[in-house]
């Protein structure tokens, strides 16, 4: 049974519990936290001798969170990001121009518009520091609602999730990239339905490209033909440009250059964009560092951002 003895749980005890729990060996953890195996033990003891549990099970080498520690590591993680996010607040509150944003976005965005935007930033305002997360849709989605990152760069927007909130920023276009040797190559715009009979390279299933050149080939009145798949633009290209196949790529991803290079061609019919939305959680007010790199973003999009 749990039990509460007179004592307190202290916040070193959290500390290294949490750090013992994500690395699952106490010696490890100990070279982590840069103190000696034995107060780490000591500690993770007197822990659960106050909360009356065992955390651990030994697994080896390795410890274990029982089910009841796995719990309670979940509540130890909000106390401490609370925490963290407490005193950042303070010193923000002191002098924003020292804080630190969590900025999310997924890998196409990371090409240029992210180091676009944050070298602008940062010659207004040196002193802030930036920690970045890539990551798919639904990662973003999570990271977001977790508390993992202050804002997030996604697309396409996400219309209808209660849990963030935020605005479109840009809506680009996409467009055909195709073997220098292809016969449309040289063309300044086709239609879709022209590559029709063509092997298409896609995104792999999870990406948010993906459904959007689907859809925009059925609208066209086909079913692309999957090739190959890719995970990353640079990878996409790399495939067309060697006569792999086609695909649709938005503007973004047509600022990185290498040797192999497709032919880009813009689409006529139909129109195929994607937006870019900028969000956070919806429920918490913003620390002030990150409102003033949201309100900058904003006049950013709306006054300086010039696509292709």
């Amino acid at each position: 049974m749990l039990r509460r003895r007179g004592g307190r749980v202290e916040l070193r005890q959290l500390e290294y519990f949490v750090q013992v729990a994500r690395l699952q060996h106490v010696t490890k953890a100990a070279e982590e936290l840069h103190v000696a195996q034995s107060a780490v033990s000591r500690q993770i003891h007197r822990l659960e001798e106050e909360l009356g549990i065992r955390l651990f099970m030994q697994r080896g080498r390795n410890v274990q969170l029982t089910p009841v520690g796995q719990l309670f590591l979940r509540r130890a993680e909000a106390i401490l990001g609370d925490l963290d996010r407490a005193v950042m607040e303070i010193h923000e509150f002191l002098d924003p121009e020292v804080g630190e944003i969590r900025l999310g976005f997924p890998h196409s965005l990371g090409i240029h518009l992210v180091p676009q935007v944050v070298a602008a930033f940062r010659k207004i305002h040196p002193n802030v520091k930036f920690r970045f997360r890539q990551g798919m849709y639904p990662s973003l989605i999570r990271d977001v609602v977790d508390a993992e990152v202050d804002l997030a760069f996604i697309s396409p927007y996400p219309e209808n999730n209660e849990q963030v909130t935020g605005e479109v920023v840009l809506t680009e276009s996409l467009f055909a990239i195709l073997p220098t040797s292809h016969p449309l190559a040289n063309k300044e715009s086709i239609n879709l339905s022209e590559l029709k009979d063509e092997t298409f390279v896609l995104f792999g299933n999870g990406y948010s490209l993906r459904p959007i050149v689907w859809d925009a080939c059925k609208e066209a009145g086909f079913t692309p033909k999957i090739g190959f798949e890719g995970e990353e633009s640079g990878t996409i290209r790399g495939l067309v440009a060697a006569g792999m196949g086609v695909s649709l790529l938005p503007e973004m991803a047509m600022y990185e250059t290498s040797s192999m290079m497709p032919a880009v061609v813009k689409i006529s019919e139909p129109q195929v964009t994607r937006t870019v939305g900028l969000i956070h959680r919806s429920s918490e007010k913003l620390p002030l560092v990150v409102q003033i790199f949201h309100s900058f973003l904003i006049d950013f999009f709306n006054n300086e951002y010039r696509s292709l």
